[in-house]
C-alpha cells in the first residue's frame, strides 16, 4: 500500500510509522521537516499542514491507498484535507480523542457508540466538530473516512495530567523527594496505552476497507486507578512516591488547562 502520514513522527505516530514500514508499506510522511525524528525507509514531504497550497504542491501527482492525519485538530484542518484529498485517497483515517466521549455515561463500559459530549475541554469539542464535519462528508459525498480514537497514550511523554506529560517536573519531584500530586484520592479508574501497542491495533485499519464509515478507539485492556499508575512512574523513575491528594475541583480552580483535562476526562474513571 501506498499510505500518507501527515505528521507521523510524534509521541503516538512515531512508533505506528515504523510499524508501517516494517510492514511493507510504502510509507510518505508530510510534515515540516525541523523535528528530530527520522524513520528509516520513509519517503519525506516536506509542508506546513495548515498552509492547502504548500501540501496541495508537496502531494502533486500522487494518490494514495491511505491518507492520515495525526495534527488535525479543528475542522478548519479537516476541510483542508478534505478538499486536498477527495477523489485522490482510498481511506481517510483522522485521529480523534477518547477525550469526546461523555463522561460518567449511562454505562460503566464506554464503547464507540458512547455519545460524543464534553462541555469541559474545548479540545475534545474541536474533535467531536472534526467528526461531524467528517461524517457529514462521508455521508453526502462518499469520502471514505474512518476514525480513530485514542486514549491516553504514551511513549516519548510522561502519562500522568499534572506535572507531566512533556514536563519532566514529575520525575525531578519524584528524584528528590519531594511531594507529588494526585488528584482526587487516586481511586478513579484509567487505562494508558504505550503507542507501540496502539501501533498494533492502527496499522490493522491500514487499507481496511470495511473499516470505512467507522470509528474505533485502541487502547490498553489494562485498567489501574492512578495512584497505581503514579507508582508505576516513581519506580520507573527510580525512587519512592510520596503523594498528595487534592480534590479535582480545586485543582481546576487555579489551573484553567486541568479543568477540561481533569474534569472533562482524567478525573473520571474510564473502562474502555
Amino acid at each position: 500500500m501506498k499510505v500518507l502520514y501527515i505528521g507521523g513522527t510524534g509521541n503516538i505516530s512515531t512508533a505506528s510509522s515504523r510499524l508501517a514500514v516494517k510492514s511493507g508499506i510504502d510509507l510518505y510522511l508530510l510534515n515540516r521537516g525541523t523535528g528530530a525524528v527520522r524513520i528509516e525507509g520513509a519517503t519525506n514531504l516536506v509542508a506546513d499542514h495548515s498552509d492547502k497550497n504548500a501540501v496541495a504542491e508537496a502531494v502533486k501527482g500522487h494518490e494514495w491507498d491511505v491518507v492520515v492525519n495525526w495534527i488535525a485538530f479543528t475542522p478548519e484542518d479537516v476541510e483542508r484535507d478534505f478538499g486536498i484529498f477527495n477523489g485522490r485517497t482510498r481511506q481517510y483515517i483522522f485521529i480523534s480523542s477518547a477525550s469526546a466521549y461523555q463522561k460518567p455515561g449511562g454505562h460503566p463500559v464506554i464503547t464507540e457508540s458512547t455519545p460524543l459530549y464534553n462541555p469541559y475541554w474545548q479540545y475534545s469539542r474541536d474533535k467531536i466538530a472534526c467528526e461531524d464535519y467528517l461524517t457529514q462528508r462521508f455521508r453526502n459525498d462518499g469520502f471514505p473516512i474512518t476514525i480513530v480514537r485514542p486514549s491516553l497514550t504514551y511513549d516519548t511523554v510522561i502519562p500522568v495530567p499534572l506535572c507531566g506529560w512533556k514536563d519532566f517536573t514529575i520525575i525531578d519531584r519524584i528524584r528528590q523527594g519531594k511531594e507529588v500530586i494526585i488528584h482526587g484520592d487516586g481511586t478513579s479508574l484509567w487505562t494508558i496505552t504505550h503507542s507501540e501497542d496502539f501501533a498494533k491495533g492502527f496499522n490493522g485499519l491500514l487499507g481496511h476497507r470495511q473499516s470505512i464509515g467507522h470509528s474505533f478507539h485502541i487502547t490498553s485492556d489494562e485498567i489501574m486507578n492512578w495512584n497505581q499508575i503514579y507508582e508505576m512512574v516513581a519506580e520507573a523513575a527510580g525512587a519512592p512516591l510520596k503523594a498528595v491528594h487534592i480534590p479535582s475541583d480545586f485543582i481546576a480552580r487555579f489551573d484553567e488547562h486541568s479543568y477540561g483535562s481533569l474534569i472533562g476526562d482524567k478525573a473520571q474513571s474510564v473502562i474502555f
